[in-house]
């Protein structure tokens, strides 16, 4: 029972080894190599395959995916023979498992010794500014060279990126310094800039302002002018009113020498009444003069004795009116206004001729 028990589990377990040699399970995106007696037979794809059993083996599992690479950095000289470090990324994919397999022993190493040669060949013909400023045409190089020689290899180069250029310590200093004065002298150009366009802002609304100012000095002394011109006017019209209802009133009162005399003897208290008149003297004769005063006042001022002026004077408007200036025509109309105050004033006065009066004899009446 024992040697039988024995021979059930090595039957057992020599099964479940075939099973496993014989069937074989290929991950999705992958591929085996699959080699007979040391040979390739053929690429297993991915799924369920059946192998011979202690015949068949896989050599080989293929990742077919796009795989990234990032290699240290690498010391690199430049045209202007300055060393920069550059660290490269390489994005790749398998497209050919058997030639990966046999064409070439370590693919990744391959690529990044061909990296490295092709990066300072390429930088070798570059300054250290151009270098700084040329990642793409840099990144396109590599790329190129990379994909022709990887071709045979079954690896099909999708991308190389350069992760970082770095210049020498005393270079990055100068490079900084380079940079803080770019800077500094950008902002000395602004500023200038700016000032200068603030000067000329402010000159232009210094100009306008004064422009402003004249014309309001201009606009107000004309205003000026025109309300002294206006008051000129309205002054005159009066003076000639009040000249012609003082003349009126004198026609209309009707004076005759008693009055005249009456009046005369009212201003001599104010004739003595100046500081340099100390003494007066009033003649004896008063009397007699005083018959005659009303008769020479009344001829000297051409007042006639037994008649008065019985036609009124045209008076005129008891306001004057003056039309208001509107727009460019002020001056025609104030020329107008002004016209028709002198007219108004030089009208001239219709009264009745005087009788002519003889002057008195001494002591007897004036003769007509």
């Amino acid at each position: 029972m024992t040697a039988l028990l024995v021979l059930f589990l090595l039957i057992i377990v020599f099964v479940v080894v075939m099973l496993a040699k014989t069937v074989k399970i290929v991950p999705q995106a992958r591929a085996a190599v699959v080699e007979r007696f040391g040979k390739y037979k053929s690429t297993l794809p991915a799924g369920l395959n059946i192998l011979v059993p202690f015949i068949d083996k896989v050599r080989y599992l293929i990742d077919l995916r796009e795989q990234v690479v990032s290699f240290p950095p690498q010391p690199v000289i430049t045209e202007d023979n300055l060393v920069v470090s550059i660290d490269t990324v390489i994005y790749f994919q398998v497209t050919d498992p058997v030639a990966a397999t046999y064409e070439i022993a370590n693919y990744i190493q391959a690529i990044e010794q061909l990296t490295m040669t092709t990066l300072r060949n390429i930088v070798g013909g570059m300054d250290l500014e151009e270098t700084l400023t040329s990642r793409d045409s840099i990144n396109s190089g590599l790329r190129g060279v990379l994909d022709e020689a990887t071709g045979k290899w079954g690896i099909r180069v999708n991308r190389v990126e350069l992760k970082g250029i770095d210049p020498p310590p005393s270079i990055k200093d100068s490079m900084e310094k380079q940079m803080r004065a770019d800077r500094e002298k950008r902002a000395v150009i602004l500023t200038a800039e700016g000032q200068r366009q603030a000067a000329i802002l402010t000159a232009e609304g210094s100009k306008q302002s004064q422009i402003l100012n004249a014309e309001g000095d201009r606009e107000s002394q004309i205003l000026r002018a025109q309300a002294d011109r206006e008051a000129s006017i309205l002054r005159a019209q009066g003076e000639g009113q009040a000249i012609q209802t003082v003349f009126q009133a004198i026609h209309d009162g009707q004076p005759d020498q008693s009055l005249l005399a009456y009046q005369y003897l009212q201003m001599m208290p104010k004739i003595a009444e100046g500081s340099a008149n100390k003494v007066w003297v009033i003649p004896s004769e008063i009397t007699k003069a005083m018959e005659g005063l009303g008769s020479s006042i009344h001829e000297i001022a051409g007042i006639p004795r037994d008649a008065t002026p019985r036609t009124r004077v045209d008076m005129g408007p008891s306001e004057p009116q003056l039309p208001k200036p509107s727009g460019s025509g002020t001056s025609k109309v104030v020329e107008e206004a002004i016209a028709e105050a002198e007219s108004v004033a030089q009208a001239p006065t219709r009264t009745t001729p005087a009788p002519v009066v003889d002057a008195p004899a001494e002591g007897g009446p004036p003769r007509e």
